[in-house]
């Protein structure tokens, strides 16, 4: 019997910052790979995302989502200059990238820098104008001309992603122009993340989305300790790295009461991730040069430049 023919291949989702690049990766696997939160800048390291869609012609396919930082046209600090080097490389490395663009905020000067620099890429690329339920319809029209003026697309897809609304026919378009192949990761795997970086990411979102008004995005999270229990449950401990001591008392809150709504919010997230019991126990540490330190940028995937 002859096996179905298969597709499989990279796809970078790149665009500005808070253009919804994260929640279109979750929907698009259908499964939370990245986290999602209104602060910009989120997303730090490339997350890889995978999923299999079957295509009208019986072909079977992978598309590996590489979620990447948001690009800012002006990277002043260290950190920042990283994650643009990151998000780069994704474009530069996939067999086809989705530049999404926040339709309600339009074409800023960062979809404009992006889009200028696209231009030299060789690959598929297709355009994603992300929360079309918050703008009327002629507007749409406008941003989809204006943005096949600036860089011509094989394709423009009008989609909210936190609705979930357009998803699949962004996916059935994506899978159906990969190379034909092999897959690249076994069929049942949703994300290519270390355990480890996966829950820190998990406390992070939820740092960011408690605290968001109050703490600067600099602050970051590492996974210090991970035990497996005997009852199949997993201890983790953790420590929320802040940059100064003002910050460490709007983490840990009056009597430590914020602190414990954050360490239960992650929990209860990584116990549906996981499937299984958590103990999570989370520290908060003043580390006035952690953006400093080369070993934190390895551990999360990026490059550290002198």
């Amino acid at each position: 019997m002859t096996r179905p023919a298969t597709r499989a291949g990279f796809v970078a989702i790149v665009g500005a910052p808070n253009a919804g690049k994260s929640t279109l990766v979750n929907a698009l696997v259908g499964a939370k790979v990245s986290i999602v939160s209104p602060k910009v800048q989120t997303t730090r390291m490339r997350v890889i995302g995978i999923t299999m869609t079957d295509l009208a012609d019986g072909t079977r396919a992978q598309v590996v989502l590489v979620d990447t930082p948001g690009i800012f046209r002006v990277a002043r600090r260290r950190l920042e200059r990283a994650m643009v080097a990151a998000a780069w490389q994704g474009a530069e490395d996939a067999d086809a990238l989705a530049l999404v663009v926040d339709a309600e905020r339009g074409i800023g000067d960062e979809t404009r820098a992006i889009a200028e620099k696209l231009k030299q890429s060789r690959v598929r690329r297709y355009l994603v104008l992300n929360k079309i339920d918050l703008v009327p319809r002629e507007k749409l029209l406008g941003l989809t001309g204006e943005l096949n003026a600036l860089l011509p697309f094989e394709h423009t897809f009008m989609v909210s992603a936190l609705k979930r609304d357009g998803v699949a026919d962004v996916l059935a378009v994506l899978a159906a122009g990969l190379p034909a192949g092999p897959f690249l990761y076994p069929e049942d795997q949703a994300a290519d993340l270390p355990m480890r970086l996966l829950a820190a990411e998990v406390t992070r979102e939820q740092v960011f989305l408690q605290l968001h008004q109050e703490l600067p995005y600099e602050a970051t999270v590492e996974t210090d300790k991970w035990e497996e229990g005997g009852d199949s449950s997993v201890r983790i401990e953790q420590t929320i790295h802040v940059q100064r001591e003002g910050q460490r008392a709007i983490v840990l809150g009056r009597g430590g009461a914020r602190i414990k709504q954050i360490g239960a919010r992650a929990r209860h997230e990584l116990a549906h991730i996981l499937e299984r019991p958590v103990h999570l126990f989370l520290h908060v540490k003043v580390s006035e040069r952690w953006a400093e330190d080369p070993a934190h940028y390895r551990t999360i995937g990026l490059d550290y430049e002198p």
